[in-house]
């Protein structure tokens, strides 16, 4: 392992625990050809690591190799509890449940979930392994916070064996309303589960008013002003803390010297007047053949001009081995294709299309390269890419379009808004971004920016774990 790093032979006792689907760290080579362990890149581990280091605190995951089981180790300051999964689980628990019937259940359905039996056993199996594992890690009164729709079993599993604990959950995704939610045959299980916590968490109000009107309806919990009491008596809370990223450290990569000369970069390698820019995961919730069938749309009427104008799609590969994402990855490409062939002509493409991921300092420069951020997703908890745009902008400038149906939508609302069901609409509000007056732009964007700057991450992990009782 890394010199920061350490195998620890038993089980350390940790006042604050965070639970989720996979561990802080990633598993790499370093210079010397040894395995070594980094600690992983997203936000939510930013915003979580100093708090768990003063803490002393232990981290519970799944490590991202199937079939091995590792030692609990330190990395860094804090304590890494591995939960194994074998090759069978992985593809029940996570691909199946998880991604498969979960995931499109909670996005309204955009693509049709399924339910099968032997996912649902897997399921309760390994949440069962996650809270045992932090059952075993948590000291006497510890909090705990469990992260995320794959772990919605655990609350409840937790307070079974430890009543002591404070026990906080976040779902990182959007709560469906009643009448779907109500589709799911286990229903009854996953409101107890999340039932379980103290403080349930939920990206907007819409959220946490769909669960408590869930709990009272199906479970008989009295609710009320934002509480549930349990059969024995305890309560719970639920509420709305919406999650953010790191602003100031995308300001500052935005700024940096080699991130200004490497949008410069794009911009001439790209030689348009106006750049239009679309950051996601390949995924069916976030509208790409609607944003691309706009885009075309656009440049074969002539709205956009194909020789001064250029759509960067970004689509960062997702879950490929399941069959919705194949799919989706063949229509987006043909859809491209078809554009650029109609439209194009040796030398430039309208729409350039890379299915590929990108480190944090390369979407830093792309965001600064961008005129316009198109994020249009057909369903979202929040997307951070919206607010990653915005820290990126210290000039003032830039413009977003941004859907309604994304999280985000309620706290940036000098955005260009719009359905993204609706491609005319869509079509109105790009043309509208890229045309508007540089004040109007500057006007937008600097409420934009005060919003995104005074609620970062920090303050929303700060938020979350004081209403939880975690003291500072």
């Amino acid at each position: 392992m890394s010199s920061k790093s350490e195998s620890r032979q038993h089980n350390p006792k940790a006042a604050f625990v965070v639970i989720a689907n996979r561990l802080a760290v990633e598993r790499i080579t370093d210079d010397d050809g040894e395995p070594a362990w980094r600690t992983s890149p997203g936000g939510l581990v930013t915003a979580l690591e100093p708090i768990m280091k003063s803490k002393e605190g232990a981290w519970v995951g799944w490590h991202g190799a199937p079939d091995e089981t590792l030692e609990p180790f330190h990395h860094d300051g804090i304590d890494m509890v591995p939960v194994p999964l074998s090759a069978e689980e992985v593809e029940e628990f996570y691909e199946g449940m998880s991604n498969a019937t979960l995931w499109p259940l909670y996005h309204d359905s955009v693509a049709f979930p399924e339910f099968h039996r032997e996912w649902w056993d897997a399921y309760v199996a390994v949440n069962r392994r996650f809270a045992d594992a932090a059952a075993e890690v948590a000291e006497e009164g510890g909090v705990v916070w469990v992260q995320d729709y794959q772990l919605q079993l655990v609350p409840q599993m937790l307070r079974e064996q430890r009543p002591d604990l404070k026990i906080g959950f976040f779902l990182h995704i959007p709560f469906p309303p009643q009448e779907l939610f109500q589709q799911l045959p286990w229903r009854r299980e996953v409101l107890q589960g999340l039932a379980g916590a103290d403080l349930v968490g939920f990206q907007v109000p819409g959220g946490a008013a769909n669960f408590l009107r869930l709990v009272k309806d199906r479970l008989g919990y009295e609710t009320r002003r934002g509480e549930f009491v349990r059969p024995d008596g305890t309560k719970g809370r639920a509420g709305a803390y919406p999650i953010s990223i790191d602003s100031q450290g995308f300001q500052d990569l935005a700024n940096d010297p080699a991130t200004i000369a490497r949008a410069q970069e794009i911009r001439d390698d790209l030689d348009a007047e106006i750049v239009f820019l679309g950051v996601d995961r390949l995924d069916y919730t976030k509208g790409l053949r609607q944003r691309i069938r706009a885009f075309g749309e656009l440049f074969t009427s002539g709205e956009l001009d194909p020789e001064k104008a250029v759509f960067l799609q970004i689509a960062t590969p997702s879950r490929e081995r399941v069959e919705e994402y194949k799919r989706l990855r063949d229509d987006i490409e043909l859809l491209v294709g078809r554009i650029n062939g109609d439209m194009g002509r040796i030398g430039r493409s309208p729409i350039n299309y890379l299915h590929s991921g990108y480190p944090r300092q390369e979407m830093a420069a792309l965001y600064r390269a961008a005129d316009v951020m198109v994020v249009t997703p057909l369903r979202d908890g929040m997307n951070l890419v919206a607010k990653e745009y915005v820290a990126c902008r210290g000039s003032g400038d830039g413009a977003l379009v941004l859907s309604e149906f994304a999280g985000a939508a309620r706290e940036l609302k000098q955005a260009w808004l719009v359905n993204p069901y609706d491609i005319n609409g869509m079509k109105q509000a790009i043309v509208d971004a890229g045309s508007a007056p540089a004040a109007d732009k500057r006007r937008r964007m600097r409420a934009l920016r005060k919003q995104v700057f005074t609620h970062d991450i920090d303050h929303w992990a700060e938020t979350f774990l004081k209403d939880l009782g975690l003291e500072a």
